[in-house]
């Protein structure tokens, strides 16, 4: 099945403490059904002092469940769902609100 959130994507947090908050995908695990994005779901982790670096408590940006996250359309801000059709020959993504392209 093709990718609803791809990496680079701007989704916005649909439920949990961040709800409402959005920002760009970093990262995503399609065996867990995870994304982690920018700037939400942090977490304090402590590190230990190595050679290399400090140690100290340091933010941590923590996956999401990616049912929890929805693409924020292009043309307009606000979340969408995303579907796909054929374009020119190719197979896009398209915000089913407005019907933007989001890839293209």
């Amino acid at each position: 099945m093709a990718a609803k959130i791809r990496k680079g994507d701007t989704v916005m947090v649909i439920t949990g403490k961040d709800i409402r908050r959005s920002g760009e995908v970093i990262a995503v695990d399609r065996v867990r059904g995870t994304v982690t994005v920018a700037g939400l779901n942090i977490a304090i982790r402590h590190q230990k002092q190595t050679p290399n670096e400090d140690g100290g408590r340091k933010p941590v940006e923590l996956p999401i469940a990616i049912s929890n996250v929805a693409l924020v359309d292009p043309a307009d801000g606000m979340r969408t769902r995303v579907g796909f059709r054929f374009e020119d020959g190719r197979k896009v993504r398209y915000a089913k609100r407005t019907g933007a392209v989001i890839d293209g």
